[in-house]
C-alpha cells in the first residue's frame, strides 16, 4: 500500500492536533482500543480549513464517483460539507470545482422556509455525504432515508478514517456492510492500515505504537 501525500499530511496533522491519540482507550464496544480518533478536536479555523483540504484530496482521488451536491449530516458532518465544498472551489488545480452543499436539521423548521433540510436542494440530485467515521453506520443510514425521501441519490460517502474493525455481530467493518447491502462507495482519508505504515515509517515513540496498533487489527480487523 503506498501512502499518498495528502494522508501522510492528514495522518501528521491529526497526532499534532490531538485528533489522534495513542495509548489504551475502552470503546463504546467494551474493546481496548490503542488508539483513538476525536474529530471534535478540528476545533479552530486553521484545522478546519485543512480537514477541507484533505477531504477535498480523497473525493479528488476517486473522479469516477459522480456528485451534485456535498451533504452533511447534523451535527459533525455539518462543518465538514462547508469545508469541503470551499476546498474544492479553491483547489487551484485541476481538480477545482464548485460544488453545491447542503445539510438536515435534527427537527424540521414549521415556519420560514419550513422543512429540514438547509441549503442546496435535493431532489434529482446526486448526493455525496460527507462525515467524521462509520461505526455504527446508523448516521450514514439515516443520511440514506433523507435522501431517498427527498427524491435524490446516494453517489458516495466520504469519511476521515476508517477503523478496518469488525463490528460485534459479524465479520464485516461497518463501512463493508453499507457498501454491501446498498452498493455505495465509501471513500476514507485514511484507512487504519495507512495509520499503521505511517507510523512504522516514521520509527521512535511513534514506530513503537505500530504494534500495538497490529496486534488490535489482528484480533478485531474486519475480512
Amino acid at each position: 500500500m503506498v501512502l499518498e501525500q495528502y494522508q501522510r499530511d492528514f495522518i501528521s496533522f491529526a497526532i499534532a492536533d490531538g485528533v489522534l491519540s495513542f495509548g489504551e482507550f475502552t470503546l463504546k464496544s467494551g474493546r481496548k482500543s490503542p488508539y483513538f480518533f476525536n474529530a471534535g478536536k478540528f476545533n479552530s479555523g486553521a484545522s478546519l480549513a485543512k480537514i477541507g483540504q484533505y477531504y477535498a484530496a480523497a473525493i479528488s482521488s476517486r473522479p469516477d464517483i459522480e456528485f451534485d451536491v456535498v451533504f452533511g449530516p447534523a451535527y459533525k458532518g455539518i462543518p465538514l460539507c462547508a469545508t469541503t465544498v470551499i476546498a474544492l472551489a479553491t483547489a487551484g488545480n485541476e481538480s477545482q470545482r464548485d460544488v453545491l452543499y447542503s445539510f438536515n436539521r435534527k427537527e424540521a423548521k414549521d415556519h420560514g422556509e419550513g422543512g429540514s433540510i438547509v441549503g442546496a436542494a435535493l431532489k434529482g440530485r446526486r448526493i455525496l455525504v460527507v462525515d467524521d467515521v462509520i461505526t455504527a453506520g446508523t448516521a450514514i443510514r439515516e443520511s440514506m432515508d433523507i435522501i431517498r425521501e427527498a427524491g435524490a441519490t446516494l453517489a458516495g460517502v466520504v469519511v476521515a478514517i476508517d477503523r478496518q474493525e469488525k463490528g460485534r455481530d459479524s465479520s464485516l467493518s461497518a463501512i463493508q456492510e453499507i457498501e454491501r447491502q446498498h452498493g455505495t462507495p465509501v471513500v476514507a482519508v485514511v484507512t487504519l492500515g495507512n495509520v499503521v505504515e505511517y507510523l512504522q515509517e516514521q520509527g521512535g515513540e511513534l514506530g513503537a505504537m505500530a504494534g500495538a496498533m497490529e496486534t488490535y487489527r489482528r484480533e478485531y480487523g474486519a475480512e
